[in-house]
């Protein structure tokens, strides 16, 4: 990953100025361009935007710097709705620091910092909801449910308890019928744990020499 800048807080960077978890020893986004990851994963991995349209609902498990939001907003017609579940929330400076990397996103950027401390707020198009703790108390708390998931947790090497099996049939009890997940992760142990929630899981090309990840559609209930 190359030399890192140590700061007092949870986080390093790298000399690209890609923030690093010291918490999860992990990356907050791809070191060989975030934004194509997240369009390429995400977005691309859930069919958007063909799906988008008023009322239609992504949540996410991670939000990090809000990157896979604002790529979302980027391409959402006005009334799409985004919730993510996020247990250890960045400030807006060091948001702002991540966000260099990606210019196109400067307007948005702005507004996203704009709303820091905020639960619920627009972003663009978008009526955004934060759950900030612990998504292994807050998911089986929420009342929604999905259409989409972009599930984007650190490694599940470094964070598996984003991973879990109960998590994943969490998501399944929280997904609309036909929606959809979206995950860099090609695991085993990550694909099975979504199978057995009851989604139908295939692999596909991953993002940038990354040989696989995964995507998948949850199966009519009985």
């Amino acid at each position: 990953m190359g030399k890192r800048e140590q700061e007092a807080g949870g986080l390093d960077w790298t000399g690209e100025g890609v923030p690093v978890s010291r918490r999860f020893d992990d990356p907050y986004f791809s070191l060989r361009g975030g934004l194509d990851e997240t369009r390429h994963v995400f977005l691309a991995g859930n069919g958007l935007p063909a799906r988008l349209g008023p009322g239609f609902h992504v949540a996410e498990l991670g939000f990090g710097t809000g990157l896979n939001l604002m790529a979302l907003a980027q391409i959402a017609p006005p009334g799409v709705r985004f919730t993510s579940f996020e247990a250890f929330p960045l400030t807006a400076p060091e948001m702002e620091r991540a966000h260099q990397a990606f210019p196109e996103l400067a307007a948005l950027s702005a507004e996203l910092r704009a709303a820091e401390g905020a639960r619920r707020f627009r972003l663009g198009g978008v009526e955004v909801e934060l759950v900030i703790g612990d998504a292994r108390r807050t998911l089986p708390e929420w009342g929604g449910k999905a259409d989409a998931w972009f599930l984007d947790g650190f490694s599940p090497a470094r964070n598996p308890e984003l991973w879990s099996p109960e998590l994943m049939a969490e998501i399944a009890r929280h997904t609309a019928p036909g929606g959809t997940f979206a995950t860099y992760s090609a695991a085993g142990h990550v694909r099975r744990g979504l199978d057995a929630a009851g989604f139908d899981v295939a692999r596909a090309p991953g993002f940038a020499g990354k040989r696989h990840m995964s995507r998948g559609r949850l199966r009519p209930r009985a």
